[in-house]
């Protein structure tokens, strides 16, 4: 945690107005770990503050508001002075080897590396909010897309999008994928497997070959993506011989009634 803190402090040092008062960094700090804690508002600090014992003194509401008022996409993206993005991974740390870190599994079995999962998610808003749109699912809201660690269950990164937004939009998977790749330490970035995984709307020429040019920096990037069965596909599923099929696994490691895979 104090790593989070000075490397938060680090980054919006310059949004500091005055010498005195709550450190920045220890403001963001204390507003993750009230949300971490089940909190939903900025009031819901007053957890924290009646703890002082455990936390030191806690921003006020306003305090935390001003704050957050300064976190702008100029901040985000560094502007000479430290990111605030990647600012969290020295705070997440992993510090077991590789062989000892939580493994994802699949079917039952453990998948090499950390795993990545990246999707679209619908929030919905019962008044006309900022950005809130008419989405897709013919509901009104937000469509925000997100990365998780399936290892750990931590989200990773997450980036806000108008209801309207499409499921399938490349550069939005693209940018919720480098925000996710920036906050895994560097020993497990480019020391480990990363498979990502998302559903058909991560089947897409540019995301998949964005995760393929991740390979030119070091990293070992690979992909798991579901993808729509055309005619195409489906053509070329039935030119298959009977030989090239198997049974395919549930995730009790049971045959799937009725289902069967193919390498080929």
């Amino acid at each position: 945690m104090t790593a989070l803190t000075s490397a938060f402090g680090d980054a919006l040092a310059g949004g500091r107005q005055r010498t005195g008062g709550h450190d920045l960094g220890q403001v963001i700090t204390d507003m993750a770990v009230m949300l971490a804690d089940g909190g939903e508002i900025i009031s819901d600090l007053a957890v924290l503050r009646d703890q002082a014992e455990m936390f030191g003194p806690v921003a006020s509401p306003a305090t935390a508001w001003r704050v957050l008022n300064r976190i702008d996409e100029a901040a985000l993206a560094g502007c000479g002075r430290p990111e605030l993005r990647p600012a969290r991974s020295p705070g997440r740390g992993m510090p077991t080897p590789v062989k000892k870190s939580p493994q994802a599994k699949a079917a039952g079995r453990v998948l090499a590396g950390l795993v990545v999962d990246i999707d679209a998610t619908i929030v919905i808003c019962h008044s006309d909010k900022e950005q809130a749109t008419p989405t897709w699912k013919k509901t009104f809201g937000y469509h925000p897309i997100l990365a998780f660690l399936d290892n750990t269950g931590e989200g990773l990164a997450g980036i806000l999008r108008p209801g309207r937004a499409g499921p399938n939009t490349a550069a939005d998977h693209i940018t919720v994928l480098d925000h996710a790749h920036a906050q895994i330490p560097d020993d497990r970035r480019y020391g480990v497997p990363i498979l990502v995984r998302t559903d058909t709307a991560g089947c897409t020429k540019a995301f998949l070959a964005h995760i393929r040019a991740l390979r030119a920096d070091g990293a070992d990037a690979r992909f798991s993506v579901g993808a729509p069965i055309d005619a195409e596909v489906r053509d070329a599923i039935s030119a298959l011989p009977a030989s090239a099929w198997s049974a395919a696994i549930d995730a009790d490691d049971e045959p799937r009634d009725g289902a069967q895979v193919s390498p080929s």
